[in-house]
């Protein structure tokens, strides 16, 4: 080989090495941007205001909190959004209500994942007076939950309890990731989980619990087989779960019974014994109302954390390489008028989430079993 040619040889060799390197270090990039995201929590805004008050209907000033609370929220950094209930318990649970309230949740720039409140559907009741809430939370789910993916102009994929035949109905309940962390929703209404103390009554809650404790094993599993830092549940109801004793305590209370009327108890004890065989941190997220003056804060009891988020919009930035995981800041509201005006040129974009991470196909295989 001629000397010339030798050098080229090096010279394209050279190129070649520092191009892989390039391409490495930008993957390498891309993946620590993924892990460093934020998320937005919207409270029960509409629910909470509307239980203090008679009358309510759909001018009285919920739709405006509840559209003034997405814009707010919807952040071009955000990777997603929570919004906790769509309706005040004294506003119709008519299919007109539902279908505005669905729509102004998809004119979010950002996905957005609505977790359903004990507003939205369990005080229900038809002309007759009885309840109707099973038909209504149908109702919901047809508006709300019918497709895998998030409302929005950005699409996160979702996988959805509805794609086990088992559990079909409850196409509420999703699991979605981002980074490194699992985020899952979860249907677990404020008033007692729906739990109902006339005999006969509890079927609703009955068949729930047994869907959610499905749930809950099903996404620990995945959390563990995909070695994730965390995982991320969101419901409206607080499952009180830092206040269940542990350790000694817990086995002195062993001889005081329970309440029968603890709606929340099953759930709250598996969640505490699924959180203590995880290696990460689980996060639980809930609307409960917070006490005059405080500031929604996260409060850990070993691996595991609470944050009630009240009637307050909130954001909370997950970074992995950060001493703590998850860091909770309120959401600036100066902006709103300038995120609206960005919005049309957003949603002409219809692009998925970038930050988005897709359930694999094996997911979905295993979800159908």
């Amino acid at each position: 080989m001629t000397l010339p040619r030798l050098r080229l040889g090096l010279l394209l060799a050279a190129a070649l090495l520092t191009g892989n390197a390039l391409a490495a270090k930008d993957a390498k990039d891309a993946k620590e941007n993924e892990d460093v995201h934020r998320f937005a929590v919207i409270g029960n805004n509409a629910g909470n205001n509307a239980g203090n008050n008679a009358g309510h209907s759909a001018g009285d000033g919920i739709d405006d909190r509840l559209k003034h609370a997405i814009i707010d929220a919807d952040d071009k950094s955000t990777a997603f959004i929570v919004v906790t209930g769509i309706k005040g318990v004294k506003e119709a649970c008519s299919d007109k209500l539902y279908q505005q309230r669905r729509d102004m949740v998809a004119g979010s720039r950002r996905p957005a994942i609505v977790v359903p409140a004990a507003s939205d559907w369990t005080e229900c009741r038809n002309s007759a007076g009885r309840t109707n809430a099973i038909e209504r939370l149908n109702r919901i789910r047809e508006l709300f939950y019918a497709e895998p993916q998030s409302l929005g102009a950005r699409k996160l994929p979702l996988t959805r309890q509805a794609m086990s035949p088992r559990f079909r109905s409850y196409a509420e309940n999703a699991h979605w990731s981002v980074g490194k962390v699992l985020y899952a929703a979860l249907n677990l209404p404020a008033n007692n989980n729906h739990y109902l103390t006339e005999a006969g009554r509890n079927s609703e809650y009955e068949d729930r619990l047994v869907a959610n404790r499905f749930w809950l094993n099903r996404l620990f599993t995945i959390a563990k087989r995909d070695k994730v830092e965390a995982i991320v549940l969101f419901a409206e109801g607080d499952l009180k779960a830092l206040s269940q004793p542990t350790g000694l305590r817990a086995l002195l209370r062993r001889a005081v019974p329970v309440p029968d009327n603890d709606g929340f108890a099953e759930t709250r004890r598996q969640v505490l014994t699924l959180a203590q065989k995880f290696p990460g941190k689980v996060l639980l997220v809930d609307s409960a109302p917070l006490a005059k003056g405080a500031k929604p804060a996260i409060e850990w009891r070993g691996n595991l954390g609470h944050l009630s988020v009240g009637q307050e919009e909130v954001e909370v930035a997950v970074d992995p390489a950060a001493k703590a995981l998850f860091k909770v800041g309120e959401i600036e509201n100066d902006k709103s008028e300038e995120k609206q005006d960005e919005k049309h040129d957003e949603k002409k974009e219809g692009r998925a989430h970038p930050k988005a991470v897709k359930s694999s196909s094996s997911e979905q295989k295993a979800v159908r079993k």
